[in-house]
């Protein structure tokens, strides 16, 4: 196209994607573990 849309928006694409992979980054690793059981309950 003349008017450079898919350029455009492919762009737009890569920093929305990029911002999305920074933010990822610097969630916590703690927050997406699950806690430990013990063996036996009744304890």
């Amino acid at each position: 196209m003349a008017d450079n849309f898919l350029e455009k928006h492919y762009e737009e694409y890569e920093a929305r994607k990029a911002a999305y992979l920074r933010k990822k980054r610097h969630l916590p690793k703690t927050a997406l573990r699950t806690p430990e059981r013990p063996d036996d309950e009744a304890l």
